[in-house]
């Protein structure tokens, strides 16, 4: 069977999934790329920082490169990506299944409707959440409403991530049988396999703030979807001495952050990273005894909350992020807490912190056992069983 995949650019969470599916599939796999962002060294506007990911974004699966013909490339707006090439690979007399990631952008919206009228079977994937769409200010209007099931019509199968994304999908009368349960996962056995291999003599050499100290982990950008503001004051409520914030990532807010800090008086507490690559990141989930997502709206899922429990780590997340409801287990793996109350992430986190080895040992085996299902075997498995 093939199967050809609209990607806008190349992602360091995909390429490992096209590897897997090309390795361990009868599935002929072709994707076709809109853009090379992230191949090259360049300043990602999330992170404000030049940046390349250092994992292989292009080995082990076929893949093509379309030119962008947009007067403004952008892998973020609708009109960043135009690319005409497209049709050339639609236009084929042999029926296919095509895989669109979203109707975010020109191209995608074209595949969907050309790759129709050209007789190929439509497979769309998209990240809409619908509790974050009863957040939104203009909600679902009856104007989007319209627009998407006129577009939904040219689609044979709707592949969604989690829950909350399959009742959006509901929402709009999307019939049961034409959706299929393709989760948002991450390379499991790669950060499984990291945190086998790492021990806490080698995380002190590598940390010098690895000092025994409880270790609560943030991963993200510095800007406001993340709250990493937030967090930082739930800490300062913690009044813990035996413990440290360690937050990974780069970005707008980190003047402000740092001011916090400051202010604070927590600056032997609170470690602001700097941007870290994907080769570095296993040793960070390593370290932590708890995770926190404190996301609003705007983050769909939080692909970083299935890296940590791959470590078996007990994860906080806000009751906006996407995952929240499928991935978190309140007082078994984790809580959930709502999102913008300092108090509630301030009692969640310490929560966590106050878990026994025995009750670590009980989250690490709820972790493995929720992470069997949000996998690449069971993309793999879905996608054989979808396209047989």
């Amino acid at each position: 069977m093939e199967l050809l995949v609209i990607n806008s650019h190349p992602i360091q969470y995909f390429a490992p999934l096209y590897r897997q599916i090309t390795a361990d599939s009868n599935i002929q796999l072709n994707v076709l790329y809109c853009s090379d962002t992230g191949i090259e060294a360049q300043m990602d506007k999330g992170f404000g920082v030049k940046l390349a990911w250092d994992i292989p974004l292009l080995q082990g699966y076929p893949y093509h490169f379309l030119k962008n013909y947009s007067g403004k490339p952008s892998v973020n707006s609708f009109w960043g990506l135009i690319n005409p090439g497209i049709i050339r690979f639609l236009f084929t007399n042999q029926k296919k299944y095509i895989w669109v990631h979203g109707w975010n952008s020109f191209t995608n919206v074209l595949v969907i409707i050309v790759g129709r009228l050209c007789g190929h079977k439509i497979c769309l994937r998209a990240e809409t959440p619908w509790n974050q769409e009863l957040l939104k200010p203009s909600k679902l209007t009856a104007l989007k409403q319209f627009y998407l099931k006129l577009l939904f019509l040219n689609v044979h199968y709707f592949f969604y991530i989690g829950s909350q994304n399959k009742l959006f999908y509901q929402q709009l009368h999307i019939a049961e049988k034409k959706m299929v349960f393709v989760p948002y996962s991450v390379d499991n056995a790669f950060f499984t396999n990291a945190g086998l291999n790492s021990n806490k003599q080698k995380l002190s050499e590598h940390f010098v703030w690895y000092n025994g100290r409880k270790v609560i982990l943030y991963s993200g950008k510095y800007i406001a979807k993340k709250n990493p503001l937030d967090l930082i004051e739930a800490f300062a409520l913690l009044k813990r001495n035996n413990c440290v914030l360690v937050m990974v990532g780069e970005g707008e807010l980190r003047e402000q952050m740092q001011k916090k800090i400051e202010d604070y008086g927590m600056a032997g507490n609170i470690i602001l990273t700097g941007f870290i690559n994907q080769s570095q990141i296993p040793l960070y989930y390593a370290a932590a005894d708890v995770f926190v997502m404190c996301s609003g709206l705007g983050e769909t899922w939080g692909l970083s909350v299935n890296e940590a429990m791959n470590f078996g780590t007990p994860v906080v997340v806000s009751n906006v992020c996407g995952c929240g409801f499928d991935l978190v287990k309140s007082n078994e793996n984790g809580f959930v807490f709502e999102e913008g109350n300092i108090e509630d992430l301030a009692t969640c986190i310490s929560k966590c912190l106050s878990f026994n080895d025995e009750k670590r040992k009980s989250v690490a085996k709820l972790n493995k056992s929720i992470l069997k299902k949000y996998s690449y075997e069971t993309i793999i498995h879905s996608l054989e069983n979808c396209l047989n």
